[in-house]
Order: structure tokens, then C-alpha cells, then sequence
């Protein structure tokens, strides 16, 4: 058999994967604590943000659907995701006794709770768990961190992972400068993950709505990058055909139940199989994301609505890439159109633009052209670009040149 050159998928492939259990529907959070009880859980503390833990339509069903089994609530997580607010975090755990945690919200929640399970796991002193994050820019995850259960309030798809972003800063008293970084195990795939509709709807259409393009990319990525398998090429492709019936619905102005239910159940399929101990389909569009998160302190969802049209037709445009531009017109209901490429691009970008988000960088605070050079050389730098499609070999000049006309 000839081996496969640079720019061909070889067919063969390994697929190992470890999801979380799946509850689905609407007051499906009644039943946390039966969930607790399947796996010998006793005690939850809640985290989530100050928002949520606020909101009376989203904390109390998850009170009442733990019971007795509601350790408590930590409502102070922020989009920083602070190593310094998990280790308050942990106090909470500790103080309360809990042997479980409820991450509620979005993906930073989500990532403060990962990183409390991995510092409650853990016997090391906590300057020298700090001094490894400078160093490192991670943290040793240990055999048993604390399990987690998901309740995701937005779309951006964080839930079905195995990593979790954190940063940390000077007022904290464990770092001398600003630090992100990330903690990254197969254990850190929540126990169980609980999509509830009802939960959703009471989240801000704005903030749904620029977490849906994280999300949504997902489903992208996931069948261009360079480790697609049959697998994730099923669950993406029925996600992203979901997803888009959903959010164009959104983007109409319809709010029913059955609406939420349809993104859901896109958010959970363009997730399904993503996040695998030998790696994840997250791929070029993220790496953006990440670098202009990064520079400008922007909320990736938004980042991505701008920029990943651009991407994809930077990606389009190779033809010894293979970014697959056939299959993802077929999910995206525009296989019929003669250029894949070009009808993609253009049902990503009317989709974005039907939800209401922005559609140029300079429109975004505080980003400016100044700093593309710099941005880019981030971007070429970041994990994710090592999930590029095969035939794709981006230079720093490219990566600027795609800033530059998504400006």
C-alpha cells in the first residue's frame, strides 16, 4: 500500500473516547441528585458566577433538584478564570465537605471547576502548585481530581472536554506577573453533563448568541482537522445541521422550547468525540480565537463570529489542502452549489450576520491593525494549529494577511 502523502487523510484510525453521561431535556436538572446517588456522590458544591448564582430562574432548580445533596454555592468565577479564585474555590469544597462539583454557566465556570478538582486532588503546598503554573503554565493533574458534574447555561461547547483554560495575576499573591495558561487530562472529562433547555432560555440572546459561533466552529473544525475520524465526521455533520437549524431559528427572533432543545442537541453532537486522550479536533479557527482573546481581552465566541469566514476561505483557497469543503457543504445544506468553498463561507457568514454579532475587527474594542504582526505570531504559535488540515502549512505572513482582511 502506497503511504499517504501531506495533503491525504490516511483512512486508518484509532478512536478512544471517554465522554461524560448524557441527561437531556427540559427539567432534566430535577434529577441531580439521582444522578449523585448513581455514583456514590454525597455532598455538591455549586460554582458558577455571580450572575447565575443571582438568577433565581437558573440556581434554584439546580438547589431543589440537589436537595439534600447541596453542599453549598461558590458564585464568584469570572471570564478571568483565576487560579486564585480556585483555590478560594477549594476553600468552599473543603469548608463544606463536598465530594462533587456542579459547574453552572459557560465555559469559564466550567474551567474554575476543573481547576478546583484538580487542586482538591492534589497534596502539594500551594506556592508550589503556583510556582509550577509560572514555570510551566499548567498544573500536574492528579489520578483522582474531584468529579464534576456539567450544566451549561450558553452554547459555546466546553462541557464535553478535557481541558479547561486559567490565568492568574499579581493581586493574587502567587504570581509576579499575568499568566495564562491550562490543565489538560483525560480525568478531567466531567462525570456527567445535563442539558437543560429551560436553563438556556434564561441566558441573554446576546451572550447565547456569541458563545453559538464557539460552538458552531466546533462542529467546523471538527471535520476539517487533521484527526477527523469517521466518528466525528457523523456527529459533527448531524450537529452542525442542527445548529444551523437552530440558530437561524434564533437569529428569526423564535424562542420556544424547541428552539433551545435543537441547539442542545447540535452543541452535544459537535461535541461528541472531540475531546479524546490523544488529543482534540479543535483546529485553526480556535487559534485565532485564542490570539485575539488573548491580545485584545476579547469574549472568543464574538472573535470567532468575526474572523472564522475568513478563515475558512484562507483555508478554501489551497487547493493541496484538504479542508473538505465538500462534506461541510453538505452540513451546512449547500451541497448543490457549484463552488463548496464559496457557499460555505457564505451561509457561516449570513448565519453570524442573522444572529446579530459583529462582522469586522475594527468594530470589536479595543483590537487595532497595529498589532497584527504580533497577534499572528501567536496565533501560528498556538496547540491548536497542529490540528491544521492536511496541506496546510500557515506562515505568520499568512495568518496577518487573513487579520488584515478580516479587518
Amino acid at each position: 500500500m502506497t503511504a499517504p502523502d501531506a495533503t491525504t487523510r490516511d483512512p486508518a484510525f484509532r478512536f478512544e473516547y471517554h465522554p461524560a453521561t448524557i441527561r437531556f431535556g427540559a427539567g432534566c436538572v430535577d434529577d441531580l441528585a439521582d444522578e449523585l446517588e448513581r455514583r456514590g456522590l454525597e455532598r455538591a458544591l455549586v460554582v458558577c458566577g455571580s450572575t447565575v448564582g443571582s438568577t433565581p430562574d437558573v440556581i434554584d432548580p439546580v438547589r431543589e433538584g440537589l436537595g439534600d445533596r447541596l453542599a453549598g454555592v461558590f458564585d464568584e468565577t469570572t471570564p478571568d478564570k483565576r487560579l486564585g479564585t480556585a483555590f478560594d474555590g477549594l476553600d468552599r469544597l473543603e469548608d463544606a465537605g463536598a465530594d462533587a462539583i456542579v459547574a453552572l454557566g459557560g465555559g469559564s465556570s466550567l474551567d474554575v471547576a476543573k481547576t478546583i478538582a484538580v487542586l482538591a486532588g492534589s497534596d502539594r503546598p500551594r506556592d508550589r502548585i503556583a510556582e509550577e503554573f509560572a514555570q510551566t503554565g499548567t498544573i500536574d493533574v492528579p489520578d483522582d481530581p474531584t468529579p464534576i458534574v456539567a450544566i451549561p447555561t450558553t452554547l459555546a461547547g466546553a462541557d464535553l472536554s478535557t481541558g479547561a483554560g486559567i490565568t492568574a495575576a499579581p493581586d493574587s499573591g502567587l504570581v509576579d506577573e499575568e499568566l495564562g495558561g491550562g490543565i489538560s487530562d483525560p480525568g478531567l472529562m466531567p462525570t456527567a453533563a445535563v442539558y437543560d433547555p429551560e436553563l438556556v432560555a434564561t441566558t441573554p440572546d446576546s451572550i447565547l448568541a456569541g458563545s453559538a459561533m464557539n460552538g458552531f466552529d466546533k462542529g467546523l473544525e471538527t471535520i476539517y482537522a487533521a484527526d477527523a475520524t469517521p466518528v466525528t465526521d457523523a456527529t459533527a455533520r448531524h450537529g452542525l445541521e442542527k445548529l444551523e437549524d437552530g440558530l437561524e431559528a434564533f437569529g428569526q427572533g423564535e424562542r420556544d422550547r424547541e428552539v433551545y432543545e435543537t441547539l442542545l442537541e447540535g452543541l452535544v453532537l459537535v461535541q461528541y468525540g472531540i475531546s479524546r486522550p490523544d488529543g482534540t479536533t479543535l483546529s485553526v479557527v480556535h487559534a485565532f480565537g485564542h490570539g485575539l482573546r488573548d491580545a485584545y481581552d476579547l469574549q472568543q465566541g464574538v472573535a470567532h463570529a468575526v474572523v472564522v469566514p475568513y478563515v475558512l476561505r484562507y483555508l478554501f483557497e489551497h487547493e493541496d489542502v484538504d479542508a473538505r469543503a465538500g462534506l461541510l457543504a453538505n452540513a451546512l445544506g449547500v451541497g448543490e452549489a457549484a463552488d463548496h468553498g464559496a457557499a460555505v463561507v457564505d451561509r457561516v457568514a449570513t448565519l453570524r450576520d442573522e444572529l446579530g454579532l459583529p462582522a469586522r475587527l475594527r468594530d470589536l474594542e479595543p483590537v487595532t491593525d497595529d498589532d497584527f504582526a504580533a497577534v499572528a505570531e501567536a496565533i501560528l504559535a498556538d496547540g491548536f494549529m497542529a490540528n491544521a488540515p492536511p496541506g496546510l502549512d500557515p506562515t505568520a505572513e499568512e495568518i496577518e494577511d487573513v487579520l488584515e482582511k478580516a479587518w
